[in-house]
């Protein structure tokens, strides 16, 4: 009984290719809702650790229009898949968060992310 050689690699080019996919056709959809609305700009924030995360706020401008609720869980959504796309497991131990700024007139999106850690510095000595 042989067992195939399983390409790692492979497999997650082709599943960071389907979430880019996903994620293009997701944005494209958002960005022609948002324009409609006369939505400038989005701002979502996001945090997550301990294996798990949401995103916290999301917020548009001009401040007087209001997002519908269905719409701002779309973009939150849309926000936390861009952010895993780019710091894939973030939400894992000590975790990660950040800001992800979506200007829509000119269709550009930045990402402000960190990364939380532990460090850990030990000595042993003995017999000194």
């Amino acid at each position: 009984m042989t067992n195939p050689q399983i390409d790692y690699a492979a497999m997650a080019a082709q599943w960071r290719a389907e979430r880019e996919t996903t994620l293009k056709a997701s944005r494209t959809e958002l960005l022609a809702q948002l324009r409609a609305l006369g939505i400038s700009e989005v701002t979502a924030e996001y945090e997550g650790y301990g294996d798990s995360g949401n995103v916290e706020d999301v917020t548009v401008q001009p401040a007087e229009i209001q997002l519908p609720e269905p719409l701002a869980t779309e973009v939150g959504d849309f926000a936390w898949s861009l952010a895993y796309h780019h710091h894939p497991g973030f939400e894992n131990n000590e975790g990660g968060y950040g800001t992800l700024t979506w200007d829509i007139t000119a269709d550009s999106v930045t990402l402000d992310h960190a990364d939380r850690y532990v460090e850990c510095s030990h000595s042993y000595d003995e017999g000194l």
